[in-house]
């Protein structure tokens, strides 16, 4: 049977309708259990301890427990692939992070595409890191590195994290802008990393500014500039490198991604919580105390960040040839 049109849209209107209230109850109802955010590095890092802050924020806002779980393993790909697989309902999220975006090009196969398979839905901090030297170096600033480092070719050693870590992507992509050349030492972690660089047993290490600036302040290591693209805010003195390099900028940053299909209004929920957080004096202390820039922002916000830095590193990754351990 044909329906007269004023039938039909009446009918159609009524749908619309229907939905539009299972959506706003949807919303108002989410969370109505704990939320299970997904951490791809072990506890006590920089991911760690951002997830746990921002987490107890929005278990007091949004009344239900956010329990962060540790999945550490191939970069946080593990992590990555176990939301990606996750029911789209808002209930298992992932950490999103700086390797998110460089893990693209740096690993030739993975069982996921990040940015179609993940959903930004808020961005929650900037980190930056430290440009160290050992104090043995005769440089004081990055114009004297970078004429000492072009005299002395391949010849100086810098430590960092891991292949692909962000203090190892930070040298490189310094390589790359700069002209210079050293040899990449990777480490299983910052801590070692930093034993050796104070022992002279490698010169150069980019390592996050939390912690590492007490050994700068010490005198055991030379903080030459931090890699943000603005000067550090606990660290006024130290010159940011993009001083002295043009566009120069590594930081690591963290936010939230849920798998791919996840309904607009919980992303909505989601976002707005943590945006509240990050203007809340409380948090913004805790997260500022960790080195953290906050990045308030819409979920397209993040989204964008995430493309650009995927297509920033790609370039560093194939100009340095970096292939994963």
């Amino acid at each position: 049977m044909k329906l007269p049109r004023r039938n039909f849209l009446h009918l159609a209107a009524g749908a619309a309708a229907t939905t539009t209230v299972s959506r706003v109850a949807r919303a108002q109802a989410y969370p109505s259990r704990p939320v299970h955010w997904i951490v791809g590095y072990t506890p006590g890092g920089g991911n760690d301890i951002f997830a746990r802050l921002m987490g107890q924020w929005l278990q007091a806002q949004l009344g239900q427990p956010f329990v962060i779980e540790n999945r550490p393993g191939a970069g946080s790909n593990i992590a990555t692939e176990a939301v990606v697989n996750a029911r789209p309902d808002g209930y298992t999220i992932l950490l999103a992070n700086f390797a998110n975006a460089s893990n693209a090009t740096l690993y030739e196969k993975l069982n996921f595409n990040f940015i179609r398979d993940i959903v930004p839905v808020a961005g929650i901090v900037r980190v930056s890191n430290i440009m160290l030297v050992n104090q043995s170096l005769p440089v004081k600033t990055v114009p004297e590195f970078i004429a000492y480092a072009k005299v002395n070719q391949g010849k100086m050693s810098m430590a960092s994290a891991g292949i692909g870590s962000t203090g190892h992507l930070a040298g490189e992509l310094l390589k790359m802008m700069a002209g210079v050349d050293f040899l990449h030492v990777p480490y299983r972690g910052n801590a070692p990393a930093l034993t050796d660089l104070l022992s002279g047993q490698v010169q150069i290490l980019f390592a996050s500014l939390p912690s590492s600036i007490e050994y700068v302040r010490t005198g055991k290591a030379r903080g030459l500039a931090v890699t943000s693209a603005v000067r550090a805010a606990t660290e006024p003195d130290l010159p940011a490198v993009a001083e002295f390099v043009a566009g120069y900028e590594v930081s690591s940053w963290y936010g939230i991604g849920a798998p791919r299909n996840t309904p607009a209004e919980i992303v909505e929920t989601l976002n707005k919580a943590v945006n509240a957080g990050l203007a809340d004096p409380k948090v913004k202390k805790q997260l500022d105390d960790q080195g953290g820039i906050e990045m308030a922002g819409t979920p397209a916000d993040f989204g964008k960040l995430i493309a650009d830095e995927t297509e920033k590193w790609a370039k560093v990754i194939k100009f340095a040839g970096i292939k994963p351990q």
